[in-house]
């Protein structure tokens, strides 16, 4: 198949390239490198069956490229997200997320694309009642950044109804992995990974038993591959584990990988922060046949391992 990946230098993004590109499709990523890095795509980069478009997915020229490339699927990736940074900033969140997934919608129009596959978010479902979050729990965004992902998932439905354009949208917990940014809110893994390996210090909020579902990037673009073909189509799956790990848990875990001391500082819980969060997944084994197949301490060690061999290149 010809795939569009936008977001495709980022860490999910051009992860899920360089598998697709294993699968045997041609890969046109496009990314404005304002987050993705283009050193992402060193590997991808010697493929004759890649393109990179260095392009915000905001410019008309995206219906052009779409126009001439004709993507059957479209993985649509590219975002900003941070929940501080939207609420600091609601109005560029909304740009870059609802107008953003709107061009790429009207790209995918002009392009014949069957299918787009989205990356929503768990923060959609607000303070969830029930954890795991089954897949048809109800939505209640509580900052822009939800709402901007919220309101993309409403006009992937309207362009379905406008043109048959199939989507299936995949509501992502939190994804860790190699190639992941230390930089930022979202990426713990990666913050606490880059500390241990350099000994500065690392933190802990609060009392430290807030969870997350931590589910690895090469799972998360198994789902996205899957996703690419019939398989979904018109829905919505949780992709994660189904697991909770403390924060507590997490950090004695990446020091094990580390090989580095466990002994976090304490800070003050930070406001608006979730105190549990987890998905359920099953509903993907069924209707995509995906399954999270990487054990968490397994996964950090890969993730672990990646990042020590890039602090050790000069």
């Amino acid at each position: 198949m010809r795939i569009l990946v936008t977001g495709g230098a980022g860490f999910i993004g051009s992860t899920l390239v360089d598998r697709l590109l294993a699968d045997g499709h041609e890969v046109t990523a496009v990314d404005d490198l304002s987050g993705g890095d283009r050193a992402n795509l060193t590997a991808a980069a010697q493929s004759p069956r890649f393109a990179l478009h260095e392009m915000d997915i905001r410019d008309p020229a995206l219906t052009g490229l779409a126009a001439e490339f004709r993507p059957e699927v479209i993985c649509h990736l590219a975002a900003q997200i941070s929940v501080r940074k939207s609420v600091a900033d609601p109005v560029h969140d909304a740009r870059l997320n609802v107008e953003g997934t709107a061009s790429v919608l009207t790209a995918a129009h002009h392009g014949g694309t069957r299918k787009v596959v989205f990356a929503s978010s768990v923060a959609v479902y607000g303070r969830p009642s029930v954890i795991p979050v089954p897949g048809d729990a109800a939505t209640d965004p509580r900052s822009p950044y939800a709402a901007s992902k919220l309101s993309a998932e409403t006009y992937l439905a309207t362009f379905r109804a406008l043109y048959g354009i199939e989507y299936t949208t995949l509501v992502l917990s939190n994804v860790y992995g190699p190639r992941q940014s230390p930089q930022g809110e979202a990426g713990v893994v990666a913050i606490f990974t880059d500390a241990l390996l350099n000994g500065t210090p690392t933190v802990v909020y609060g009392d430290g038993t807030q969870t997350r579902d931590y589910v690895f990037v090469e799972d998360v673009v198994d789902g996205f591959a899957r996703a690419c073909g019939q398989a979904g189509d018109g829905r919505r799956f949780n992709l994660g584990t189904g697991v909770e790990t403390t924060d507590r848990a997490l950090h004695s875990l990446v020091a094990a990988a580390a090989g580095a001391p466990d002994t976090p500082d304490s800070a003050p819980a930070r406001l608006g922060d979730l105190p549990a969060m987890a998905v359920d997944p099953a509903p993907a084994f069924e209707g995509l046949g995906w399954r999270p197949g990487t054990d968490l301490a397994a996964g950090l060690k890969v993730t672990v391992d990646w990042a020590r061999a890039r602090h050790a290149t000069p």
